[in-house]
């Protein structure tokens, strides 16, 4: 059975390790935890430059007794040392690749401390691990009847599967190359009803706060299984584990083609604002941006989601 989906973002304290209800009634402080982030990234930028990964992993160990971090890493499976133990082991693996939204020890290390918001989060929620759970998951909403009805009001490319429709979209790239987003597309489009809600109410509002936008919200990835999370961290993507794509509660926004366009910086603040109202989570990986529903967000709407597709 899967972990429903309820305010706690987690199983019930009685039947598993602590979850994120337990964390968040302790007290864990979101807004002071990502300052403590931004505090130890000031040190690890101090060595991180230098490629000297033992130096990083000493500052990471000495900063790991802060009691901001610790509030946010209690709540997650691994607990708090044992988040440590997977932030230094990444450290130790990390490898520049061009694939990578890390482009450098830094940004890897912020990665994986903001993404453990997320984990805060929907840790205890069972993943989706293979590629057939999410396409017959019944949790999930087939976004394509949505979109050919004109219901959805946030856009997305899918994957290109076929040799003809791959040389079709390079060749388009190569003649108009700004004309989409340089994204392979989505995997599976589909998603949980709260993270559809949660994206075209963020496209609507992105419509009113720049309406000589040059195009409208696009969306590069949505849900994953284990096995394809696992598959892209071996071909040296970001690709971190646990990850709130392989629960359906996490998207990725596109905003480099935006960028391209001067409409980056709004869109930008906007997703900040519904992160300060606590409605996401919210991490900069530079071609796009990853946005994770929180549980007070899908607990606000979930009176209001009616039955869709």
């Amino acid at each position: 059975m899967r972990t429903p989906e309820n305010g706690t973002g987690g199983k019930p304290a009685a039947a598993g390790p602590a979850g994120a209800g337990t964390a968040l009634a302790a007290g864990a402080d979101l807004a002071r935890y990502r300052e403590a982030v931004a505090d130890l990234l000031v040190e690890v930028a101090g060595v991180a430059g230098t490629g000297r990964r033992r130096l990083t992993s000493t500052v990471v160990a000495n900063r790991a007794g802060d009691p901001d971090l610790r509030a946010v890493w209690r709540g997650t499976p691994d607990g708090a040392d044992g988040t440590v133990e997977r932030l230094l082991q990444e450290i130790a693996g990390y490898l520049p690749s061009a694939r990578s939204s890390a482009i450098d020890l830094l940004a890897m290390v912020r990665i994986f401390l903001l993404s453990r918001v997320d984990v805060l989060w929907w840790g205890d929620t069972e993943e989706f691990r293979t590629d057939l759970d999410v396409r017959r998951s019944a949790e999930l909403v087939d976004l394509e009847p949505l979109r050919r009805a004109g219901r959805l009001r946030f856009r997305y490319l899918r994957q290109a599967e076929s040799l003809p429709a791959r040389a079709a979209r390079a060749a388009r790239r190569r003649l108009v190359p700004d004309l989409l987003p340089r994204t392979a597309g989505l995997r599976f489009p589909r998603t949980r009803p709260a993270v559809l809600a949660m994206l075209d109410r963020l496209a609507v509002q992105f419509a009113a706060i720049s309406p000589g936008a040059a195009g409208p919200l696009w969306v590069t990835s949505l849900v994953r299984s284990r096995a394809h999370q696992d598959h892209l961290r071996q071909l040296g993507y970001t690709a971190l584990l646990p990850s709130a794509h392989c629960t359906g509660h996490a998207a990725d926004i596109e905003l480099a083609w935006h960028r391209r366009h001067g409409t980056d910086t709004a869109l930008g603040m906007l997703l900040l604002d519904r992160q300060r109202a606590g409605e996401v989570n919210v991490i900069d990986e530079g071609q796009a941006w990853h946005v994770c529903v929180s549980p007070a967000a899908v607990a606000a709407c979930a009176p209001r989601l009616a039955p869709v597709g």
